[in-house]
């Protein structure tokens, strides 16, 4: 059967000129915050790519059909649908061959940027290993993805509402490249270092760029995770962020929150308590993130043309 792919004519133009494309995933705008605000952010993020010479491919399901990019009506419908579904790997074909619409996350983004031909893609953060996990199982998809599909995934590290440590222990196992960006502390999503030491650092977009087609060269499976340290001057502090984050957690274990649903309850309601400055925050590490994976596109783009 033929895969029902479906590309923008922003995608189709720059594929045909040789710009370089970077995938952006769609849940943000259906489950990361309210309509006119992800509009507005997605529209933002987009105009970060561009600006720095790349071509954006947000990514989505609408009506069974893959679509690499959204035009802007798309776009604007997506951010105002309720009820669209959240797709990762294990419910993505169901929802193609339904007919259905649906929103991609980490995993679900990367196995359509792969179909595509994308090997760079920017997100906020990934997910991973959430506290408890050894009662819960609960584990994201997000890391086995990166351990089987060759894109470049940037995010400002995973979200600091998941056990990081144990995260990281993941996608070691997995053989996963994390790799920090200019520094060598890990970086905590909504604040720019962390505790943790990272695996790797690269300082420069060349550099990664290179590391991603040496992989590749070598015949490894999986991609690589950049994680890219949100701005100072955007962050909230860690040590600020620590309490919050405990006090939405025992809030969603008092209301039987689990699944796909604790994540979404985590941020709004971390949101809630900091009283808007979460997604201040998220908005800035989302077109931080953007930016670097623009460069690191150009950058693989360079070397293909040596």
């Amino acid at each position: 059967m033929t895969l029902p792919l479906h590309f923008s004519a922003e995608v189709t133009r720059a594929r045909a000129e040789g710009i370089p494309v970077v995938a952006l995933e769609s849940t943000i705008i259906t489950h990361g915050m309210p309509y006119p605000d992800n509009l507005r952010v997605a529209r933002e993020v987009e105009a970060e790519v561009r600006a720095t010479g790349a071509c954006p491919a947000t990514i989505a399901v609408i009506a069974g059909q893959l679509h690499i990019g959204l035009d802007a009506d798309q776009l604007e419908t997506l951010a105002q649908s309720k009820g669209v579904a959240k797709l990762s790997r294990a419910d993505m074909a169901v929802c193609i061959a339904t007919g259905g619409t649906g929103a991609t996350t980490v995993a679900a983004t990367m196995i359509a940027a792969h179909l595509a031909g994308i090997a760079v893609f920017a997100t906020g953060g990934i997910g991973g290993v959430h506290k408890g996990a050894e009662q819960s199982f609960d584990i994201s998809a997000d890391l086995m993805e990166l351990a089987q599909t060759p894109v470049t995934v940037v995010a400002a590290g995973a979200k600091a509402i998941l056990d990081v440590a144990k995260t990281l222990e993941v996608l070691e196992t997995q053989g996963v490249p994390v790799i920090t960006f200019g520094q060598d502390a890990f970086p905590a999503f909504w604040s720019a270092t962390s505790r943790l030491k990272s695996p790797l650092r690269l300082d420069t977009a060349k550099a990664i760029a290179s590391a991603h087609r040496t992989r590749a060269a070598m015949g490894l499976p999986g991609g690589q995770l950049v994680a890219n340290p949100i701005p100072k001057e955007d962050e909230i502090p860690s040590q600020e962020l620590a309490p919050v984050i405990a006090k939405a957690q025992a809030d969603a274990e008092a209301h039987g929150i689990t699944g796909k649903a604790v994540t979404p309850y985590l941020l709004q309601r971390i949101y809630e308590l900091t009283e808007g400055r979460s997604l201040t925050a998220n908005i800035a590490l989302v077109r931080n993130n953007a930016r670097l994976a623009a460069q690191i596109a150009l950058a693989l783009s360079t070397i293909d043309a040596r």
